[in-house]
Formats: C-alpha cells, sequence, structure tokens
C-alpha cells in the first residue's frame, strides 16, 4: 500500500534514495539520453540502468519515447514539485533558525 505525505508518495523518498537513481535523474536534467547513453555516461550495466529506469518509470520521474530502435529517456519534474513542496516548510524552518542564530551571533559583538 502506498503512503502519502500532503500529496507525496511515501514512495517517492524510497526511489529517491537509492544513489543509482539520484545519478540517472542528475544525468537526465541535463539532456534526454538512451539506456546505453546512460550506460557509457554512469559506468553501470546495461541491466542496472534498465532497472532503474523501470523504478524511476513507475514513480514517474521519468518517461520515455521511442526514436528508431531506442528508447530516450526524459526527466519529469512534477514528482520533484511535489517533493520541493513538501520540504519547502522544514526549509522555511531552517531558515528561521539560521536567521536566529544570526542574531544571536551578532548580539555577541
Amino acid at each position: 500500500m502506498k503512503g502519502h505525505i500532503v500529496g507525496v508518495s511515501v514512495d517517492a523518498f524510497a526511489v529517491l534514495a537509492e544513489p543509482s537513481r539520484r545519478r540517472i535523474l542528475e544525468r537526465l536534467r541535463r539532456a534526454e539520453s538512451s539506456v546505453g547513453d546512460l550506460v557509457d555516461a554512469l559506468g553501470m550495466s546495461q541491466p542496472a540502468v534498465s532497472k532503474h529506469l523501470k523504478v524511476l518509470r513507475e514513480a514517474g520521474f521519468v518517461t520515455v519515447r521511442t526514436a528508431a530502435q531506442q528508447r530516450i529517456y526524459r526527466l519529469d519534474v512534477r514528482p520533484l514539485r511535489a517533493v520541493d513542496d513538501w520540504l519547502g516548510p522544514y526549509r522555511r524552518l531552517w531558515a528561521d533558525h539560521l536567521d536566529a542564530l544570526e542574531r544571536h551571533l551578532d548580539s555577541q559583538e
């Protein structure tokens, strides 16, 4: 059963927790790529790249289109926006703490 945290699938965090998937997303952030391109760029095996792409596709992080004999993968930012939206309040909390620290340090001068 998939859980949700204010519009973000808990599975999204599990998907992003895997370092190889983050590397694939980073590469796709720069350019659409075929499996072969990703294998060459990341130094991973073809089966490993394909396995991670399947997980990313099922979670909605990538889309795929066919061009001749190749499947071309592309980053889909919608799930990342949902994660970013969920992180927003924590980012503000962190900024508030840093602002308080700065005020404290300024008062010590």
